[in-house]
């Protein structure tokens, strides 16, 4: 390294391509050396020896940072305090993962990232005088990241604008779809689901970095087009690899929220899947089925906080079509209507008492420890409730009824206030 250290700046000059300035980079250094995007996706990678480690090859092979790593990079903060800086930060190895000793530097427009600069520490350690040289060459990557950025953005903002044809129905030709795929160099998985994830509050432009900055690291599932619309996050998925299941769909919701908490104290998100299909003409329809999903959630956030996707809706899926038709008929449930009427007259709960029993899927310890009472309360309370509403609790289909009015006493209760 002595050499260059004639010079006041050993990264002066122009380069056609980051993998040129990347290898400039390793021969100052003396190290293995990488360049990648805000999202840890490979830009530029110099040759190495013998002597690397495991994440820098599965970064390589894979063309970004394995989620693996980056995730224990959180949990260590080591990436908060490098994106905090705009000096290089000392790295110690972290075996569970294959990352060796390194530095890395954050590479800043403003208050964005527009990506980082990893050094391996092979031989030895870098001193003093390196890390004012990375600085230099975080600068010189700098130059080369901001006509990328430019020419991104554009892109970014025509693939929007397809999306939001899809998500609402206005292209109804099959070519039209794959010619919009094909302008914009996208390989279409064969299958795919719309995730909807929505905020308490509006999504700030911190937020949209954080969200984006997610999306694009996650391994679980490959976000083929994203849009941010007010307070919700709206997203195209396909499978990462060979499939796409719903239990991958449910995992990634889990995870996001998670995360958002973990690492930026967001709270309160909610998230919903539509159905997967194949036909690209039906994105709208994956898209309002998640939107039911998250309709149902916020009408019964206790029965449906865990419900995630819409083929796990239930009897959530029907409630607004049989509201429809009980108000065209002006049907009123008669057992519920003497029950509450008899809990209004003589101050009883049995109302409660049948709507706990029914959530709990009839199970007469778990419905007891949610009101407090004894369980030969309960089983007297049944019997008042039977007796009362002339309704028979051993008869699956009067229960199911019973439940379905219900829910449906709770919305129109809800629509009231």
């Amino acid at each position: 390294m002595d050499s260059y250290r004639k010079n006041d700046n050993p990264f002066k000059g122009s380069y056609k391509t980051l993998e040129s300035l990347v290898d400039r980079i390793s021969d100052v250094f003396q190290c293995p050396v990488t360049i990648e995007d805000a999202n840890h996706r490979l830009l530029a990678y110099s040759k190495h020896s013998e002597e690397t480690d495991q994440a820098r090859i599965q970064t390589i092979i894979g063309r970004r940072v394995p989620e693996k790593v980056i995730n224990s990079l959180w949990k260590n903060n080591i990436l908060p305090k490098i994106n905090r800086t705009d000096d290089p930060v000392r790295i110690p190895h972290i075996e569970e993962v294959g990352l060796g000793d390194r530095i890395a530097i954050a590479i800043h427009k403003n208050d964005d990232i527009l990506g980082y600069i990893w050094a391996l520490e092979v031989e030895k350690k870098f001193t003093d005088e390196d890390f004012s040289l990375f600085k230099l060459a975080a600068q010189a990557v700098k130059n080369q990241l901001l006509p990328i950025k430019g020419q991104q953005n554009e892109t970014d903002e025509g693939m929007k604008d397809f999306f939001w044809q899809l998500l609402t129905g206005t292209i109804h030709s099959k070519k039209e779809v794959r010619d919009k795929f094909a302008e914009f160099h996208i390989l279409p998985p064969t299958r795919f689901s719309v995730v909807v994830l929505q905020f308490h509050e509006s999504i700030t432009q911190e937020n949209q970095q954080q969200i984006s900055y997610l999306l694009l690291t996650t391994q679980q599932l490959k976000i083929i087009f994203h849009v941010i619309d007010e307070r919700e996050v709206i997203l195209l998925t396909g499978p990462y690899k060979d499939e796409i299941s719903e239990r991958h769909l449910t995992t990634f919701i889990e995870e996001f929220i998670s995360h958002m908490k973990k690492r930026f104290n967001i709270e309160s998100i909610a998230g919903g899947c539509g159905t997967i299909f194949e036909d690209y003409l039906e994105v709208e329809r994956s898209y309002q089925e998640a939107l039911t999903v998250l309709q149902s959630k916020k009408r019964f956030p206790e029965e449906a906080a865990r419900l995630l996707s819409y083929q796990r809706l239930g009897i959530y899926r029907y409630l607004d079509i049989v509201l429809a038709k009980n108000r065209l008929e002006k049907y009123e449930n008669h057992s519920l209507k003497k029950l509450k009427q008899y809990d209004l007259e003589h101050h009883t709960q049995l109302f409660q008492t049948l709507e706990t029993y029914l959530n709990f899927d009839s199970n007469m310890n778990e419905a007891a420890k949610a009101l407090h009472i004894h369980l030969n309360t309960l089983s007297y309370r049944l019997k008042r409730i039977a007796e009362i509403g002339e309704v028979n609790l051993r008869d699956a289909f009067q229960k199911v009824a019973l439940f379905i009015d219900l829910k449906l006493e709770q919305l129109q209760e809800k629509e009231r206030l």
